[in-house]
């Protein structure tokens, strides 16, 4: 259920790692260093491009497999659990059907090194593949799904889990237990000819190193930092444009597409894209903002969440320019979400005797209205570009799923009907399209939309349709709970967490 901002516990490691200071002399992007592993008789090289924030790997070696590897690796030092996951692709038809591109997890540089990989072959073979002790056999899991361009490998304790997908599909597991690999270890990208004469060529994007929640986080309490991305829908390459060690949440795209808007600690922000900085945005005496927060249409008014002196969370209304706010609710908790095109209406979550149903009230002032009344939560409420309709997300059929209703609450009718947890419709710009963020139901219960976890971004047609997945993510509470299209529908800004943060690179006119 949503909860107002309470004060951050921040991770003093996080922001060690945040420092360009400590990074080693020859990092190549977020790595610390690039290798050959095993005899090499054409030595790789790894290029990381700053702004697409792309890297370009070639190298030869002979295998990775039996007793023994060949392969040119690009890694980092890393302890703990943690998350790696990129999109992989070979360049070029290549040579040999078993030339292998992937991530890489190992003890040691040796060519005998107990390992992990998470591996895509030339001919499209997906497996998990790993070496339980120095100089033993590789063994190998082979997955149902071939020709991944999505590749996921997480670490829980001795327990390793490799996650694959086709670029727009939802990911399909395998998993192995009991590999002791040590504490740290060396985890990164590699490249494999499969053939010592040859030179292969790939490029990874989209490239993370996640270090989860520690189990005994506190929500609410305690917080990871926080990256906030922009996400080119065409490509499906993310960018990182910002980290923070606070949570950061739920950014809007301001109508001038030059600034972002997003709240932390209670405070609002905008965040210039042009020079990579944020500035506080001035909401009078509101000083306990959450993450529902809403533009107009027109780009003139802000409609903010939140709390009074009580405690609860109430809506506002805040000119784009700052100052003081004018009271929407008289009482809470309130949850703002959409203005309707006209500007003459607010859409938002409210509770009322126990219930969290859609509401509408007047921008002007006025009574609310209560639009739904199913048992249950009903919740993210927003309108369509052309106002005739409201979307959201309700759990009356089981788990939360996408819905729509005409703009008075009538014909409600729902739009999703999957076995995950779907919340926040966000409608394009442009009418065309409907992102929203989905938890995994084995991770979270249908009601609840919880700080850090693995979800999906997925896009529908408005007029329904087949999900893709434009995104995968460690993240959930505050990655996108505002509307966060592009004025062109062309880009999404989102937020996702980790307790491990990098240096962005920024580049002037993101």
């Amino acid at each position: 259920m949503k909860q107002k901002i309470l004060y951050f516990f921040l991770f003093t490691v996080a922001f060690a790692f945040f420092a360009p200071r400590v990074r080693a002399q020859n990092a190549v992007g977020i790595f610390d260093n690039q290798s050959d592993v095993g005899v090499i008789k054409h030595p790789g090289t790894a290029q990381f491009d700053a702004h697409e924030q792309v890297y370009n790997l070639s190298g030869s070696g002979s295998n990775i497999w039996a007793k023994a590897d060949g392969f040119h690796f690009v890694w980092k030092r890393i302890k703990g659990d943690f998350i790696l996951r990129t999109n992989a692709a070979f360049i070029g038809k290549g040579v040999e059907m078993h030339r292998k591109i992937g991530l890489m997890i190992r003890t040691s540089l040796d060519s005998t090194s107990k390992h992990v990989n998470a591996v895509v072959h030339g001919d499209g073979l997906t497996s998990l593949q790993f070496r339980k002790t120095v100089g033993g056999e590789t063994e190998e899991e082979k997955s149902t799904l071939t020709h991944a361009d999505v590749i996921q490998l997480e670490r829980k304790g001795n327990v390793y889990t490799m996650s694959v997908a086709r670029k727009g599909e939802l990911f399909v597991t395998e998993e192995v237990s009991d590999v002791d690999l040590g504490d740290e270890v060396y985890v990164g990208l590699f490249i494999c000819s499969h053939n010592a004469t040859v030179t292969e060529k790939a490029t990874f994007n989209n490239v993370r190193i996640v270090v989860p929640a520690p189990a005994d986080l506190v929500p609410y309490k305690q917080y990871l930092g926080s990256n906030i991305e922009i996400l080119d829908l065409e490509s499906q390459n993310s960018r990182i444009i910002y980290q923070s060690p606070k949570s950061l949440q739920a950014p809007n795209w301001m109508n001038d597409g030059k600034r972002l808007l997003y709240n932390s600690e209670g405070l609002l922000y905008t965040f210039d894209l042009k020079t990579n900085t944020p500035t506080v945005f001035n909401t009078g005496s509101a000083k306990n903002n959450n993450n529902d927060h809403v533009l107009s249409f027109d780009g003139k008014w802000l409609a903010i969440s939140s709390a009074d002196k009580t405690s609860n969370s109430i809506g506002w209304v805040v000119s784009t320019k700052g100052g003081e706010p004018r009271r929407m609710n008289e009482i809470g908790p309130s949850y703002m979400h959409g203005w309707s095109p006209d500007g003459k209406y607010i859409v938002f979550c409210g509770s009322r005797n126990n219930e969290y149903d859609i509401y509408r009230i007047p921008s002007a002032g006025g009574a609310e209205e209560r639009l739904t009344t199913s048992p249950g939560l009903d919740d993210g409420p927003e309108y369509s570009p052309d106002g005739k309709y409201i979307y959201f997300n309700s759990v009356r059929s089981g788990l939360m799923q996408v819905w729509r209703m005409k703009a008075d609450g009538s014909e409600q009718t729902q739009i999703t009907n999957d076995d995950y947890n779907n919340w926040f419709p966000h409608i394009s710009p442009d009418g065309k399209w409907i992102v929203y963020i989905t938890f995994l139901k084995n991770e979270v219960t249908p009601s609840d939309h919880p700080f850090y976890k693995h979800v999906y971004l997925r896009l529908m047609p408005v007029g329904g349709g087949p999900s893709k997945v434009v995104a995968y993510l460690y993240g959930g509470q505050g990655t996108i709970n505002t509307p966060s299209w592009t004025p062109d529908s062309k880009h999404l800004a989102f937020v996702s967490n980790t307790n491990l943060l990098f240096p962005v690179f920024p580049v002037a006119g993101n």
